[in-house]
């Protein structure tokens, strides 16, 4: 069964490649192979500016390799317009059928002097994308078969204003969204109070999870990353509790589950507590049919 058709119908677990290093495919690839299980796999496209392997050629070894779905993210920032539709062209020739819409982050992040381009924003991709699904370039004129890619998006339950997060999600979902993979989160709550309205409307959700590797790191990112919020109780039960990452993870799951499509693992690297946090929900979901 192909992601497209598992989404909204069973419990999807997806999760990302670390970085690559170079042209180290082997290794990646390797390291991938190790997890349990998956719906699918994230290839980011050179996050904060730093230089990385193509998102749709990784996404598509990771495919050819694994026999795994590549979800390639795919900017804004670095193609024209028409660069991208040959891009575009190209991830379907490679076998690609899902592709993560999103702005990018801005080269000035990384280090090179690099120029963004930004031919064109999130919701005019989406527009574009859409098209090729239908046969059609930017202009309307058919190109010859047409596409078929399942369309993701990111959203962000934490956001300060959840009015204003779900009319975004609203719009994108107007322009081609299918389904959306979320921002981190940690608050059970306030994750499912999204959840109930995001719900309504009517496109799958999965939910973004990043398990702590530290006090530290909580209180980090509490504090610093705009649109993450990590509870007070969930930094005492680590600080005082002995609580771990995972544990938390797992905890936060059972919490969200009943009203999430699936859930998008984010550990930085850590194969095996990816693994855990595989088993557990597998369990979990399993449990409750």
């Amino acid at each position: 069964m192909k992601l497209s058709e598992k989404l909204g119908n069973k419990f999807v677990i997806t999760t990302e490649l670390g970085p690559v290093k170079g042209v180290l495919t082997d290794e990646s690839l390797e390291k991938a192979e190790s997890y349990l299980p998956l719906d699918g796999i994230n290839v980011h496209d050179c996050p904060m500016g730093n230089l990385r392997i193509n998102s749709v050629a990784m996404a598509g070894l990771i495919q050819n390799k694994l026999d795994i779905e590549g979800i390639p993210h795919f900017t804004c920032r670095d193609r024209s317009l028409l660069g991208t539709q040959a891009d575009l062209l190209g991830a379907h020739g490679l076998g690609i059928r899902n592709i993560l819409v999103t702005t990018g982050d801005p080269p000035k992040h990384g280090p090179y002097p690099s120029k963004p381009v930004y031919d064109y924003n999130t919701l005019e991709l989406l527009d574009l994308i859409g098209k090729m699904n239908s046969g059609v370039d930017f202009n309307g004129k058919e190109f010859g078969g047409r596409t078929d890619f399942t369309i993701a998006c990111t959203a962000r339950p934490t956001a300060r204003n959840p009015e204003r997060e779900l009319e975004r999600m609203s719009r994108k979902i107007a322009a081609g969204a299918d389904f959306f993979q979320t921002q981190v989160v940690y608050d059970s709550e306030k994750t499912v109070s999204f959840l109930k309205e995001a719900r309504k409307l009517g496109k799958p959700v999965l939910i973004g999870l990043m398990p702590l590797k530290s006090v530290k790191m909580a209180k980090f990112m509490n504090n610093n990353v705009e649109g993450i919020d990590v509870p007070e109780d969930v930094i005492s039960r680590m600080e005082n509790d002995g609580a771990t990452g995972i544990d938390i993870t797992c905890d936060l799951i059972r919490e969200i589950a009943e009203y999430a499509d699936g859930i998008h693992i984010m550990a930085m690297g850590d194969v095996a507590g990816t693994n855990l946090i595989i088993e557990f929900t597998n369990a979990l979901v399993d449990n409750r049919r």
